[in-house]
């Protein structure tokens, strides 16, 4: 194990440097000026100059980035044009909220779609699993922004269940107030959640192990805990990882339509103030957060099944 978490720390060197080239010359190919962008239109031509100086932006772009890789390497991801702040701290201030929403989603999507994947699977042909995937294959077929326009119609704007926006304050008030986003989120991950888990789960269903259990005389909660519940996740563990992972950088829509102020949201901003010193934090800290994600995938895929350490 030990082995095996060391080479993909290993890999995700090359990963990394990947990234921050990537990072650096899209961020440069944004159309605008970021000094125009953070003095106004009516500021002058000596102005926009001092300003440019400021940010590096007369240096080549050999220079700057090579003073990128160093700020990185340091620590120092800059000042934000935008928030007039260490980037490192807008980051660390919103990074909580983005976090909470994609852990929070994500175990909505396994609360739903755990038991009625098992439901589908063990009732496969019959109604009950007609009508689950039925219902779900809407969920798949809506974008996720389209599913938060409708929450917020029905629960929020007229039933005045859940508030419109905001992160509420304590555990339970951030549970309560970004039930909607989540929810949101979650309806579309657990319909793929649950296609993925309950092929999963008839495949090994019938499998001649299981066969063999049900032989021996096994307790069917046996049966399905121990033999066909463990090996059915081994696949669906990716899934979720890809998920979350997805989440944790594709958060932009759905903060924006629930006022969430999290990464998403921060960044949606970043691109229109072409607030370079933020795009660039913010697109690090998204290749940090997956990549973590990935890995504790892989941790997890290699607990389900040790012959993946190899």
């Amino acid at each position: 194990m030990a082995r095996s978490i060391l080479t993909r720390l290993l890999l995700m060197i090359p990963t990394f440097a990947l990234v921050m080239i990537i990072i650096f010359v899209l961020v440069r190919l944004l159309p605008g000026d970021p000094a125009l962008a953070l003095a106004g239109d009516r500021a002058s031509d000596a102005e926009l100059a001092t300003i440019r100086e400021k940010l590096g932006l007369n240096d080549s772009l050999l220079t700057q980035f090579v003073l990128f890789i160093k700020a990185t390497l340091s620590g120092d991801m800059g000042r934000s044009i935008l928030m007039r702040a260490p980037v490192s701290a807008v980051i660390a201030n919103k990074l909580p909220i983005t976090i909470f929403l994609a852990v929070y989603s994500v175990g909505l999507s396994l609360l739903i779609a755990g038991p009625l994947a098992f439901v589908a699977a063990l009732n496969r042909g019959r109604w009950p699993d007609t009508l689950i995937r039925t219902v779900f294959q809407i969920g798949l077929s809506m974008p996720v922004f389209y599913i938060g326009l409708v929450l917020l119609t029905f629960l929020a704007a007229k039933l005045r269940l859940f508030p419109v926006g905001g992160t509420g304050i304590g555990l339970f008030g951030q549970l309560y107030a970004m039930f909607l986003p989540a929810m949101a989120i979650a309806f579309y991950t657990s319909a793929i959640i649950l296609r993925n888990l309950r092929s999963a789960i008839i495949e090994v269903l019938d499998a001649d192990y299981v066969a063999f259990a049900k032989v021996k005389g096994l307790p069917p909660r046996v049966i399905l805990g121990r033999h066909v519940l463990r090996n059915a996740l081994i696949s669906t563990v990716t899934l979720v990882g890809l998920s979350i992972g997805n989440l944790m950088s594709g958060t932009l829509v759905t903060e924006t339509v629930f006022a969430v102020p999290g990464l998403g949201r921060l960044m949606l901003e970043a691109i229109f103030a072409r607030d370079y010193p933020l795009i660039q934090g913010l697109t690090l800290t998204f290749a940090v957060l997956v990549s973590g994600v990935f890995l504790m995938t892989d941790l997890f895929q290699s607990w389900l099944d040790p012959r993946m350490r190899q």
